[in-house]
Parts: structure tokens; sequence; C-alpha cells
């Protein structure tokens, strides 16, 4: 069923994690433009507001004047700068984030025809978990999963035994 739903086992494996813990009566800010998995949700009756493309690591008005009761960053933070800011100016009560791990072997993803398309971070498990905490969230709920490729040598090898994404459910602390 979800292979024919979803173009991509993570996809699955987000909504999943987010019907785990929210209704669908839940206004979602959606940080990043709309994109493949924004329309997932709105498919699949969630209330979704996406951020307008701006740069997140310099203008943070769309976290301030929206108002959300959930807030997504799916495979956003590795490509922000200042993921600190942005995550102690979102004003909901509930955060999910998901990022790719860094690999250790493979370099950080890097896109040579776009600019935007770069990953400055990208974490282990526990950077994602202290900056949270720093920044006022708690974990209640998190997950690690595989990407397996369908290709041959050691890489696509080691990608079926090793975790690429990492997904966290935190609220706010108060």
């Amino acid at each position: 069923m979800y292979e024919k739903t979803f173009p991509q086992k993570r996809f699955k494996h987000t909504l999943d994690f987010l019907n785990k813990h929210i209704n669908s009566s839940e206004t979602i800010l959606d940080l990043g433009v709309e994109n493949p998995f924004s329309k997932i949700m709105k498919e699949n009756g969630f209330q979704v507001i996406n951020t307008t493309g701006e740069d997140l690591d310099n203008n943070q008005t769309a976290l301030k004047s929206q108002q959300y009761t959930v807030t997504t960053a799916f495979e956003i933070f590795e490509h922000l700068l200042n993921p600190y800011t942005v995550l102690q100016n979102i004003k909901s009560d509930k955060l999910f984030i998901s990022i790719p791990l860094r690999l250790w072997f493979s370099p950080a993803y890097r896109s040579k025809t776009d600019m935007w398309d770069r990953h400055y971070h990208e974490f282990e498990d526990w950077q994602l978990d202290w900056l949270l905490e720093k920044t006022g969230w708690k974990i209640l709920d998190r997950q690690k999963w595989a990407n397996p490729v369908k290709k041959f040598g050691i890489r696509p090898l080691l990608r079926r035994f090793t975790n690429r994404y990492y997904i966290v459910y935190a609220e706010k602390v108060k």
C-alpha cells in the first residue's frame, strides 16, 4: 500500500510517527516551502501552513506571526546555519524534526548546482537531542531508520544496516 502512495520510505515513517502523536485538527507550521511531504500531510487531513522560502537563519517572522499548535521541520535543520535561534523562536508547544544522520562513510551532502541544497549540519542523534534540550524542548519520542538503495558497492551495502534518518517528537518545557 505505502509503496504506491509514498515515493520514499521516509515519508511512510514520518506520516506514521506524526499520526502516532497528534490528530489532524491541530494546525501545523511546516518549515520550508510546500513540498511533497507537506502535500501528503494535507491529503491526510492535516491543516498545514508552509513558510514561504525565506532564509530562516536571518528571518524568523513566520515563526512569530502565524497561529499554529505544531511545528514540523522535516529535512530542514541540516540546511540551517543557525538552528539554535530558530528553535528558540518557535511558538508552538509541539515539535517534530527529522534529519539525515551523519554517516561516517560518506561526506556531507552538497549539491554542485543549487547553492541552497547543501547540508551545513549533518547531526549525530545526541547533537540534535542536546540542541533541543538547550533550547527548551523535551523529547518524548524518537525513531531511527536505515534507507537502503538499490545499487551495488560498499556504501550501498552499509546503507542497508546504518541508520540514516532520525525523527523526534518534542514538547516545549514550561
